[in-house]
């Protein structure tokens, strides 16, 4: 594929087409990657991601209990202090 390079303020830079950010998950931020006389561009992935709406969600559906029982309900933490 071939692009221009466009002028952005003091700097340069490409478009890249919606197609190609979907495509990729390329949101915000792009790790640049200097290789072989190459330029590659890597999308950051942030881990969990959306799980903060996803808990919220379950709490607010109430799909938020515990699968299997507390082991420690009845455990004395007076040493752990």
């Amino acid at each position: 594929m071939e692009t221009n390079v466009i002028k952005i303020g003091n700097s340069k830079g490409v478009r890249l087409s919606k197609t190609i950010l979907e495509k990729y998950q390329i949101g915000e931020k792009v790790e640049i990657i200097l290789e072989d006389n190459q330029i590659v561009l890597k999308p950051i992935k942030t881990p969990r991601q959306g799980w903060a709406e996803a808990f919220k969600k379950m709490h607010e559906n109430g799909d938020d209990e515990l699968l299997i029982p507390d082991v420690f309900e009845d455990e004395d933490f007076e040493e752990w202090k």
